[in-house]
């Protein structure tokens, strides 16, 4: 293993001391426990945003806090969900008295944590919703999760609703918007490589040379298939149509229940692309894929695109939702309406994504 590391344990404390330095006029680091959060925090009277999860998918989540995203982010370990002290604590620190929405990645432990977090929040007179992003067509159910993973719209979420809340958006609006956003998102990633956790020094998968293993997870959990390597062509395809042709998908989520005060199942319907949608296409690097290659990518995707009908409106290309330094590519198509893409538009300043400032 060849890394730019010290001591495995001390990885993310490291970079995250990094960070810190280099961008202290936008953030602030806690250690104990761990979250970062806007260094002008709490702004008062806005509803603040929190999402978190393990470390090694920089710049995600912790890139992403700042004006227009982000009001903290809670740093797991390595692929490790973060606890759910880190989230009260980050709560706390960033509460502006108009209540917490947290944009929770559909992992059993993020779930879990998240869900203990709200209602250690609520116990402290901090209101608090959470909103599960559920959107990679590839599995089902996979080794971390029961329902879909939580991958690429998690990005578009977080600038999408960082907008709102900047904007005046109260906790049930920003709630309402950001299910919205998960409805309209699909995602499907594709790995060349696996990638190697500093602190187990060696791959998490085996790729042979010529494999590659298509709808892969951000941890490296399986995809739908083990395949033989193909051109960037004919991948892209696979995914594009991958992400078109999926069709209905129901599932049931457990909601904050204001009036009642509880736990809810809420029933979802994600409906298809259609002809005529307009849409945001994102590809994404898994973090060792150079953007020359993204772009190969996007040359056919927005080919495949124009044949189907579906007008891309805005793009986001690069290395924003990682796996370390895993080789490979996700791709995440979102069908935006007028709301979501005057929102999308609108004036962003964090460590990783900045426009219109």
């Amino acid at each position: 293993m060849k890394k730019l590391i010290n001591q495995p344990d001390d990885f993310v404390r490291e970079s995250l001391a990094g960070m810190a330095v280099a961008h202290a006029d936008l953030i602030k680091v806690n250690y104990e426990p761990t979250f970062v959060y806007r260094a002008d925090a709490p702004v008062q009277g806005k509803v603040a945003i929190i999402s978190g999860g393990g470390s090694g998918h920089e710049p995600l989540h912790t890139g992403f806090v700042g004006m227009g995203m982000l009001d903290a982010a809670c740093p797991g370990e390595v692929f490790t969900s973060p606890t759910p002290d880190q989230m009260l604590a980050a709560a706390q620190q960033v509460d502006g008295g108009a209540g917490i929405l947290y944009i929770v990645k559909n992992y059993s432990g993020d779930l879990m944590n998240f869900e203990m977090a709200t209602e250690l929040a609520r116990s402290e007179g901090i209101r608090t919703l959470n909103i599960i992003i559920d959107d990679d067509v590839a599995v089902k159910d996979s080794l971390y999760t029961q329902g879909r993973r939580g991958v690429g719209t998690t990005v578009l979420a977080e600038k999408i609703c960082g907008a709102a809340a900047e904007q005046g958006y109260d906790l049930p609006q920003l709630a309402s918007l950001c299910r919205k956003v998960n409805l309209h998102g699909r995602s499907l990633g594709v790995a060349l490589s696996s990638c190697t956790v500093p602190a187990k020094g060696t791959p998490t998968f085996a790729l042979g040379d010529n494999e590659i293993e298509l709808g892969i997870g951000i941890h490296g959990e399986p995809g739908r298939e083990r395949a033989s390597m193909k051109s960037g062509d004919e991948i892209t395809e696979i995914l594009v149509r991958s992400l078109i042709d999926d069709n209905l998908y129901s599932r049931t989520v457990r909601e904050w229940d204001e009036t009642k005060a509880g736990w809810m199942d809420v029933e979802l319907l994600n409906k298809p692309l259609q002809k005529g949608d307009r849409i945001l296409a994102y590809v994404n690097s898994m973090g060792g894929t150079p953007v020359s290659e993204l772009y190969l990518v996007y040359r056919k995707l927005a080919e495949i695109c124009e044949q189907e009908g579906l007008q891309i409106v805005r793009n986001l290309i690069g290395p924003y939702m990682t796996s370390l330094e895993m080789q490979g590519c996700s791709i995440t198509l979102l069908k935006l309406d007028d709301e979501m893409l005057r929102l999308w538009d609108a004036p962003v300043k964090t460590a990783s994504l900045r426009w219109g400032v």
